[in-house]
């Protein structure tokens, strides 16, 4: 399974509460917190949702 670098560039602040409640969930709580996570739908469905406030790359 394909796994992924979930990294937070942008601050959560003035993000609409569901966005940030996503991060949380995605282990994101500060500006340059990385997470590594396997793909599966409800992740690529959370990286969708808060794509605009990460940087995600592959991990090989």
């Amino acid at each position: 399974m394909e796994e992924v670098l979930v990294t937070q560039q942008k601050s959560s602040i003035g993000v609409l509460p569901i966005h940030r409640q996503t991060l949380i969930a995605l282990g994101l709580k500060k500006k340059g917190q990385t997470r590594k996570h396997k793909v599966t739908p409800q992740i690529q469905g959370m990286l969708r949702q808060v794509g605009y406030l990460l940087k995600i790359e592959k991990v090989k």
